[in-house]
This record gives C-alpha cells, structure tokens and sequence, in this order.
C-alpha cells in the first residue's frame, strides 16, 4: 500500500484521540501532549457545561431493579430534541450531578448537532442495581415481569424517559461501540415504538467467534487481561472500577509463556474468583452456554433503521459486525439497514483520525468523512427529520486503492468467484495445481517455540497487529509463504474470503492460522517521519488474518481429534475485505499453526479440554499442507471487476 505523507503534527493528534479514548489500557505521553489533551478536554466539558443541563435517575425495569440513568437536556428550550441513548457496562461516570462529561454522544459533532442525551449503566454494573449477565441471553416470548433482557431494559427506560423526560420529540436513538454496540443491537428486537434508528457499531454478537474465541482458538491475553478487571465481582453498587491486574513485565510473550498451562491462571491469579473465567474453562465448547449469548437468531422483529458500523482492522468484533448486518438484512428486508465499513481498527473511527493504523496510510481522515457525511446524517434524517442521509446498502472504504465506495448490495452481486490455489515450494496464483509440482509443504510447529503475532513488545492484543509487516513470522521455519508473481494489473478482491484447507498433522490435535498479506514492492516510497532504519520496500501488509482450532473443524459443539498424518480438509472463514492488490505488489499467503500470545498455545495432543491440559500433553508435531490436484489448498475469493453502475466512488 503506498503511504500518504504523514505530519508530527497530525500523530500528536492520534496519540491524544488514543489517550483520551481508552477505558481499560494507559497511555504513556509527553509532558506536552497531555497539556495539549488537557486544554482539549477543557474547551470541550466547558461547552457541555454551558449549553446542557444534567439530571440523574433511577429508573425503574419491569421487575422493579432500578438502572443508575444520566440526562443530559439542552438548556436551549426554544425547540424539542430526540433522544440518543448509549447503554454501558463499562460505566456512565462521571457520577453526580454537577460532574459533565468532555463530549456527548460519538464526539464533538453530536454535542453541538444538540440531542437529549442518555447514558445509562446496564444492570448489575457500577450503580445500576441487579445483578449482572456477560452477553445477556434474549427471552423470546416473555411471559411473565419476571422475564427480562436487554431488549425489555431498553424498552423499559425509553418508556420512563419519554414520560420523565422535558421537551423531547417522541423519537429515539442509540448507539453503543463494542460491548455497548451488543445492547444497542439488542435494543431493536421488539423495540419500543420510538425507537427510529440504531448503529450497533463493532458489535459483540457471539463470543464464540467475537473478542475471546475465534472458531475455538482461545485470544489469551485479549481474555486473560480484560477478565482480570472487568471480571471482578460486584457485590453492590459502586462508582469505581475494580483493581487493575499487575503483570510486572511489558512482556507479554515471556509473562504467557511463563504462565504455561492455562489452568495455571487460577492456581497463580484468579483462585476462582473470575466467574466469566471459570465460565470459560468449564464451557470449553460452544455448548449452551455459548449458544444462549448469540443473539443473531433473535434480531427478528426489527422496525428501527439501521447502520452497523466496524472496521476492516478489527481485531475484536468484526465478526458481529458482518453477522449483525446479515441476519438484519435476512430477518428484515423491509428495514433500513446500511453497514459502514472504513479502514479502521475496533472502534477507531471514534479513536483517532483513520488515516493510518500502525504503519498502513490510507491518504485520508477517513474518521471525520465518516462522522460528518454517514453517521451525523443517518441519526438527523430518521431522529430529526432534517436531510436525507441517502446512505447505501454498504458504505465501505476499499484499502489499497484508498477510497470510499457504496454498494447496492453486500457483498457486491458483480464478483467473480476465483480461487487463489496454494503450489508446493511458495508459489500462488488463480490456476489449479497440477502433478509435477510437491504434493505438500510441511514445517514442524513446537508449542514451546511459538510463532509470534506481532516484533511489539506487548502486554495484551497490539492495536495494529492487524496491518503489521509480516516479515518477522515469514522468515521463520514453522511458517509456510505462498505469493503471487509481481501482479501486471490492479486486483481487487471483495467479500468474504474462505481459506480451504487440506492439511494433516502428526499430533492429535492443532491449530492453523492463515493470513492474506499484501507485498509492497522494493521501491515503494518511504512516507514522511518514517522511523529510523525502517522502509516501505518489501513491507508485507497483512490485510486479513484468522484461526480455527482443528479439533472444530466439523463441529463447534463435538471436538474430534485428527487421524496423525492423514490429509484432511478444513473450511475456515476469514470474513470479508475490499482491498486492491496494485499493480506491482504480490499477493501473500502465510500458514502457521502458533500465533503467540494472541491465541493460546494448542497441546497438539487431543485432550478433552485445553484449559486443564497438562505440560506433559504439548509436544511437537509435523503439519503438512497439501496442494496436489487431488487435496488443493485455495482461498476461495471474490474478485471485484473494473466499478459499474452498483459501485461509486465518492471523496
């Protein structure tokens, strides 16, 4: 991807959004950078507090548990104003009535757009009474009071608001990014009828694919870290956060291998006082426990319009992203149902400029495009009658070409289905293979020796490591690199990419990692302030990535163990992309079977459950990877043609 040029002044800028942004992980800074933060932050809570007035309730649900709300009223009271609610475990702070948040809303441009609005702790978190459930499950058909979820909180306090509340409209919104985006996804089934418009953005939809298990992998440090203080009982309500977990080293490579087996975490740290954790270990397959904490069955009903919001770099949620909309749109077709995709990490267009992630530039601030042009427009058109936000099917910012598209329909119905066909010795291209290439690849893969995800020293899931250079992981002899020839034309693939597998292990048990990665060429040009001793040429984009534990690989709910070193297939879903391949680059696959400490180490000896695996049940194992006729490994791609009338750029 080539850079576009990139200024001291706009990463100061990035590096405050960061800091100001983040809920759970500090931000080391300079002495000016947190001044700069710091008058910021100032300019902004003084408009909020001379232009709103707030008022804290207790709002009562249907089975009389009462959730801790803040308002905030514009002090204007020349007109009415909708409503635009946000839902949150992680806290409505500040707390007391004479203590005003920096900014309203999604930023900036919603508090000065003027709205009524709400923030409130869901139940059973900080001041909010009852008792709290991860992922709550949805009650379809509710019976009796007693029956509650997300869906009847949320219509319970719209209910309250718009009878509590002064010089509202009758309309409606809400928003939430991350684990919010989940109960603003939930507050649209069955909603309540003055509920207009709802963006689930980056949202959680099953936490067997989102954040802590992709396709069964355990993302170690992205659980272990946010357990360890998230996690913490509540026993009463209270304005604090619990206790940050201490690691005592940056190094999270070294303090997770150092932890070795993952039922160590209770024996050293947790001693059973992590509930979600030991949810974990005793659900170690997607049983019902799991299966009652997907809510994409339950997105019937929907009358709210909709705009699911995510980013192409999403480490965390990108799965419900992409399922949120599709069951919607399946579910619902006569809904207003738009996704927005732009080139961002988790919640990145709220977090930063969006013109860079890590070392990738995408020649533009993708983030104010977004709030000014999609997000402000949808809430003002279906909340406040103002503009038509016109918005698309899909609204998605094609990486590689550096540009925004719309789309009548997701994925676009004018790809061309193709397979990138994997060749014994490196090679990759669209022609099947044929018998006088190797049959197979192989590495061996030493669970005491993993690959690691990122060269970032790093307590927990680096922000970046979803564009990173993989050089590091290909020049290892546990990672099998695939590339095309230098590519004499622009290839865009779109929509989902499917990597299928045929592979074989000599172990009982393990894991494959794929990722697609875009090769810049020797000479591309080197973007301003570039680090010391670093270069574009050869940087080695990945521009998706993923991992299914093969003991899934049939079947979430029945693991099997592997027959060693009989070929079988495997079908992993990487989700979709729009990223151009220019003319000039390669296009790369790298397999491994380690992706440390992102994803916890597989035994590679088939056990019942992982988290109680002994040291003696890790051992090496030998992986092929087939590519003869007859076991083709290919990723089966969408290759989007030259842009017609369903595909537009817009600036």
């Amino acid at each position: 991807m080539q850079p576009s040029k990139w200024t001291n002044r706009r990463t100061t800028v990035w590096i405050l959004a960061l800091c100001a942004t983040s809920h759970l992980t500090g931000c080391a800074s300079t002495g000016a950078i947190k001044t700069d933060a710091q008058h910021r932050r100032a300019a902004n809570a003084a408009y909020v507090r001379k232009h709103y007035v707030k008022r804290e309730y207790n709002i009562p649900m249907r089975d009389g548990v009462k959730l801790f709300t803040a308002v905030y009223t514009p002090k204007d009271r020349s007109k009415t104003y909708p409503m635009i609610m946000f839902r949150t475990p992680y806290s409505c702070r500040p707390y007391g009535e004479d203590e005003y948040r920096n900014t309203l809303g999604s930023g900036m441009h919603f508090t000065k757009e003027g709205f009524i609005f709400v923030y409130q702790d869901v139940r059973g978190r900080f001041l909010s009474e009852g008792t709290f459930k991860n992922m709550t499950p949805h009650i379809d058909n509710k019976e009796s009071q007693s029956q509650v979820d997300e869906s009847s909180d949320a219509y319970d306090s719209i209910e309250w608001l718009l009878n509590h509340v002064e010089r509202h409209n009758g309309r409606v919104g809400m928003w939430g990014i991350s684990y919010p985006g989940f109960y603003a996804a939930s507050s649209m089934i069955d909603a309540h009828p003055a509920l207009k418009a709802v963006s689930p953005q980056a949202p959680i939809a099953d936490w067997w694919f989102d954040d802590f298990h992709h396709h069964g992998a355990f993302f170690l440090p992205h659980a272990f870290n946010f357990m360890a203080t998230f996690g913490q009982a509540r026993p009463e309500p209270t304005t604090e956060w619990g206790e940050r977990f201490k690691h005592g080293t940056p190094d999270g490579y070294q303090f997770f291998m150092d932890l070795g087996p993952l039922g160590n975490a209770n024996e050293r740290y947790f001693h059973d006082e992590i509930a979600m954790w030991n949810n974990h270990v005793e659900h170690h397959n997607r049983d019902a426990f799991w299966q009652r904490r997907d809510i994409l069955p339950h997105l019937n009903n929907v009358a709210p319009a909709v705009m699911t919001v995510g980013g192409w770099f999403d480490a965390e949620d990108l799965y419900g992203t992409f399922k949120i909309y599709h069951s919607v749109e399946a579910r619902n077709p006569d809904v207003v149902n738009t996704l927005v995709i732009g080139p961002w990490a988790h919640g990145g267009w709220a977090r930063g400029k969006g013109d860079h992630l890590g070392h990738a530039y995408f020649g533009s601030n993708a983030s104010e495009f977004y709030q000014e042009h999609i997000e402000l427009p949808f809430f003002k058109q279906f909340l406040k009658d103002e503009g038509t936000a016109n918005l698309p099917e899909a609204y998605v910012f094609e990486t590689g070409a550096n540009r925004w598209r719309t789309f009548d329909h997701w994925p676009p119905v004018e790809l061309e289905s193709k397979s990138l066909f994997l060749h014994g010795g490196g090679g990759l291209d669209f022609d099947p293979p044929s018998n006088d290439q190797p049959a197979y690849d192989e590495y061996v893969s030493d669970p005491a020796n993993p690959v690691p995800f990122t060269e970032a020293v790093a307590i927990g899931m680096t922000r970046a490591y979803m564009t990173d250079d993989q050089r590091f992981a290909g020049r290892r002899p546990d990672v099998l690199v695939y590339q095309t020839e230098v590519l004499d034309e622009d290839t865009t693939l779109a929509g989902p990419i499917v990597a299928d597998l045929w592979v074989s292990t000599s172990g009982s048990d393990s894991d494959w990692v794929v990722k697609l990665i875009d090769v810049l060429p020797p000479d591309a040009e080197d973007y301003d302030d570039i680090p010391k001793r670093m270069h574009m040429g050869n940087y080695q984009m990945m521009v998706r990535s993923e991992v299914i534990r093969g003991r899934f690989r049939d079947s979430n709910v029945h693991p099997k163990p592997f027959t060693p070193n009989e070929p079988t297939n495997i079908n992993l879903e990487l989700l979709d992309v729009l990223h151009t391949f220019r003319k000039g680059h390669r296009i790369m696959v790298q397999i491994q079977s380690t992706w440390f400490p992102l994803v916890d180490r597989n035994p590679q000896t088939f056990v019942d459950n992982i988290f109680l695996a002994n040291e003696e049940d890790f051992v090496k194992a030998t992986q092929r990877i087939y590519s003869s006729p007859e076991h083709a490994t290919q990723l089966r791609v969408g290759v989007l043609p030259t842009m017609g009338t369903t595909a537009n750029t817009q600036p």
